[in-house]
């Protein structure tokens, strides 16, 4: 059963294995990361609809910054040690109440921010504890679609 996304004012994203398929390949410059474009887009489109979109990452990499910059996300919390408090000032500074957000994760540290948020979501690759705690297991796997997946669900929900 679908739970109930047309209420929702905020779609909030792990990075990591969620926008990315977990892969970090490490250079002379630092961390690439690999985005999916199809999730990009969802991510606009949720924008453009006014969802506003957050990323809450544990990591703290110039390539997600740049990656939220190019898809226009200014709701950053990056270096978060405890995503369920981000998720919560997230809701505080935009005047919501957490039952009013998804939060999309995919491993052991994202469950305090899944079960705070109103939608719990997670890609059909996620840790299986993870995925026994949300109420949205997508198809598609981390950075292959899963992002979209659920922005797609959102927005038909709410017929924009």
């Amino acid at each position: 059963m679908t739970p109930d996304l047309s209420g929702l004012k905020l779609a909030a994203f792990d990075v990591d294995g969620v926008l990315t398929d977990g892969t970090l390949l490490y250079g002379g410059d630092g961390v690439i990361q690999g985005f999916c474009a199809r999730d990009g887009a969802g991510l606009m489109d949720l924008m453009d609809n006014g969802v506003d979109v957050a990323l809450i990452s544990f990591r703290d990499h110039p390539a997600t910054r740049r990656r939220a910059a190019d898809l226009g996300v200014s709701l950053l919390c990056l270096g978060s040690r405890d995503k369920a408090g981000s998720l919560r000032s997230l809701c505080a500074h935009l005047g919501i109440d957490p039952c009013q957000c998804a939060f999309m994760g995919d491993d052991l540290r994202d469950i305090p921010a899944l079960e705070l948020a109103g939608v719990s979501a997670c890609p059909s690759d996620a840790d299986p504890a993870v995925r026994d705690v949300c109420s949205v297991v997508t198809e598609a796997a981390g950075g292959r679609g899963a992002a979209r997946e659920l922005a797609d669900m959102i927005l038909g929900r709410q017929n924009r």
